[in-house]
């Protein structure tokens, strides 16, 4: 009998499993692994000596590849926590404490990475000087240290401290007991015990994502004046639910409040695309509230990132340590906004109040107001908080260094009972985490019970409400029309020289709501119409490429072929719910013609069909992005043979049309072709390599200046995506 045992879990997830060694290795730790191991069984609770417990792995092999397909391929942080904590790995006197530490395995880089940014994830900044550069005063940040003290249990402990690690290379290198891992080929490895062996692929295919372990269905959501969607009650262990995380309308605009694991595929149910969010408030840097930071870095711009420095300084230095950059590299995802706790601070005309929530890493509350006609409306966001017997024990007394002062602890209460309209709270319980009998008696109008993966009990039933995903609750109803509004903005942002009153025109066109998975047009097949999508997300789909092109909304669906009567050069589909406005062909051809736009069209047209089907710029790069690109690229037509290309700092180089040598030195290593780009490593700051190009077969080069690429995180990160490919 076979003594490896391999189950496939979920995409980009595998299980290994050697029982008379006693290893069980999760093998890829995308977002939420742990709640697909649990789905397939491979934990489950027992119970010894008394002494409840969960199984599960006591190895982790980590991606090559910090990111795939644009998404975080190692977040190993929750993976630790139930090995040490819920498997009571490092419990004292647990009967599962055999005195072993969990292993990460993977390259030296990988496991450097993965050290560092669980280190930052159980305890966020770490020292006075730390928390003091985040503006905290030298009392403040001594009462901080103080706090985290406590929650450390009198001791910030290094990475090293908790886990084991192997460096994994071509050669085999022992796990634990006679077992034994090496790398075969990127991203591939061979596990090898008493001459048994079997591989893992953790690569993904190009069409490949990683998947969500619950389904969330599709949600058709007005946007309202003042509102808040629900788009997760759950923790980072409810293999049901998304992690606790609200979506708030304000004036019709979106703005996300935590960016949990699988944001993605929770926005597509929602039909919210990425480029229609204008910000993002951040509460702390705990993965199942950040580890969708990825999904708001491929938007096609910076968007508002809302925090308190303090919040901001720890999420920042989690992402750089997972990603390996510096730390000033974060503004070229977002747009800092700093907020200020304990006041209201105006967000285009929303206010916003942070509040201090003690907890093991840097964690601000959030409420928010705005005047509606019978006075101020409001809602609070309150994960993660602690329960008052917690903090009430964790008050110092005479003698005692750390914990926190009776100020705190009345502070505190007094926030976490501030009332507002609708409140949503953490009753996740336990040591770092709230309770909802704390909130009896709190004044708010209605209370919304979340972060637990555990049903209601009847007395918290009493207290709370429940929220399902997508459920919405409207604190001031819209009396305009947003819809109309979106299509203004967005068509301005097109042709911003267009006569008004043509434009005027074009607004009085029919809106209407397309059903998820509805093909709207169909690649060869001529298009009376033009659609400018207003929300929700759209598929283009090509019969050549295996993979289908996410498009924002502002995208004018169809354009050249409903301009000039041209059988479609797509597939449309939507994958969402999707708002759009019909214009007609022929009222299109007229506002183009009245407004001379045709050879800026045809200008633009090729360059930017070309872009939409890149991998570089495929997804979620606006069309007014696109334009402003294909303005201003320089397009160097027929390079011949034997042609060196001058790859410089200041552009980025790709191939329309036909091939170029990558070579080191006189040798040829790569061979690029059409979609393939040039000079990546200056416009993301990475140090260039070696290299020099020359034009294999005839060329057409597309140079496109950096400065517009640097406004554009989606590009960034791919850029940045690519370049970690390559360096493994």
């Amino acid at each position: 009998m076979a003594s490896l045992r391999k189950i496939q879990v979920s995409t980009g997830i595998h299980w290994i499993e050697v029982p008379e060694a006693d290893l069980y290795v999760l093998c890829g730790s995308p977002a939420d692994s742990v709640k697909h191991l649990m789905l397939r069984g491979l934990i489950v609770p027992m119970e010894k000596d008394g002494v409840k417990f969960e199984s599960g792995p006591n190895a982790i092999l980590l991606s090559d590849a910090m990111i795939q397909n644009g998404h975080f391929a190692n977040l190993a942080e929750f993976p630790v926590l139930q090995m040490l904590y819920r498997q009571g790995m490092i419990l004292p006197n647990h009967p599962n404490n055999k005195g072993n530490r969990p292993v990460l395995l993977g390259s030296e880089r990988q496991v450097k990475a993965q050290m560092e940014y669980i280190f930052r994830g159980n305890y966020g900044l770490v020292s006075q000087e730390e928390l003091e550069q985040a503006g905290m005063s030298p009392d403040e940040a001594t009462e901080m240290m103080s706090l985290k003290l406590k929650f450390a249990f009198g001791k910030i402990r290094e990475s090293k401290d908790l886990l084991d690690n192997r460096s994994v290379g071509v050669d085999p290198v022992e796990i634990r007991n006679g077992v034994t891992v090496r790398r075969t080929s990127f991203n591939c490895f061979e596990f090898a015990h008493n001459g048994d062996k079997v591989s893992v692929d953790l690569n993904l295919t190009e069409d490949q994502r990683y998947a969500p372990p619950y389904r969330m269905g599709f949600h058709e959501i007005k946007r309202e004046h003042f509102g808040i969607i629900h788009s997760g009650d759950g923790d980072g262990w409810d293999v049901n639910r998304p992690c606790t995380a609200s979506i708030l309308m304000y004036q019709g605009y979106i703005y996300l409040i935590d960016a949990g694991p699988n944001l993605l595929h929770s926005l597509t149910a929602l039909g919210i695309g990425t480029n229609e969010i204008k910000g993002i408030f951040h509460t702390h840097s705990h993965d199942d509230h950040f580890a969708g930071i990825t999904a708001l870095i491929q938007a096609g711009f910076r968007m508002k990132y809302y925090a308190t420095p303090l919040v901001r300084h720890s999420v920042t230095k989690k992402l750089t340590a997972l990603l390996g950059i510096s730390e000033e590299r974060f503004s070229d995802f977002f747009e800092v906004v700093d907020l200020n706790f304990d006041q209201w601070n105006d967000v285009e005309g929303m206010e916003v109040m942070p509040v201090h929530s003690p907890h093991p890493v840097e964690t601000n509350l959030f409420l928010f107001r705005t005047l509606g006609e019978d006075g101020h409306r409001s809602y609070a966001h309150f994960a993660d908080i602690s329960s008052f017997n917690i903090l009430e024990g964790m008050i110092r007394k005479e003698g005692q260094e750390i914990g926190i002062t009776q100020e705190m602890f009345e502070k505190t209460k007094k926030d976490y009972l501030h009332p507002a309209n609708i409140k949503k709270i953490d009753i996740g319980g336990g040591l770092i985490h709230g309770m909802a009998e704390d909130f009896e008696n709190d004044p708010s109008d209605m209370i919304i019970l979340s972060h637990t993966s555990l049903d209601l009990t009847a007395r918290q039933k009493e207290i709370g409400s429940d929220a399902p995903f997508g459920t919405t609750h409207i604190l001031i109803p819209d009396h305009t029309d947003i819809a109309r509004r979106t299509a203004f903005e967005y068509l301005r942002a097109y042709f911003p020289d267009a006569v008004r009153h043509t434009t005027r025109n074009i607004m009085n066109n029919q809106l209407f709501t397309l059903n998820p998975g509805t093909i709207i047009m169909r690649e060869g097949e001529h298009n009376t119409e033009i659609l400018l999508i207003l929300s929700g997300i759209v598929e283009m789909i090509k019969s050549d490429s295996p993979t289908a092109y996410p498009l924002s909304a502002g995208t004018l669906v169809g354009e050249y072929s409903g301009l000039h009567g041209l059988p479609c050069n797509a597939t449309y589909r939507t994958a969402s719910f999707v708002q759009a406005m019909r214009i007609p062909g022929t009222m299109y051809a007229d506002f183009v013609h009245q407004n001379d736009f045709h050879d800026r069209i045809e200008r633009l047209h090729e360059t930017r069909t070309f872009l939409q089907g890149t991998w570089l710029f495929g997804e979620e790069v606006s069309y007014a992005t696109h334009n402003v690109i294909a303005e201003r690229t320089i397009i160097h037509h027929d390079a011949k043979p034997g042609t060196s290309i001058d790859v410089h700092a200041g552009s980025l180089f790709m191939i329309k049309s036909g091939t170029v040598d990558c070579l080191v030195g006189t040798l040829a290593v790569t061979v690029l072709k059409t979609g393939d780009f040039m000079g990546g490593e200056s416009i993301i700051s990475q140090p260039p390599r070696p290299t020099n190009y020359k034009v294999k077969e005839t060329a057409t080069i597309l140079e496109i200046p950096a400065d517009i690429l640097r406004q554009i995180p989606i590009v960034m990160w791919k850029l940045l995506e690519a370049y970690d490919r390559s360096s493994n």
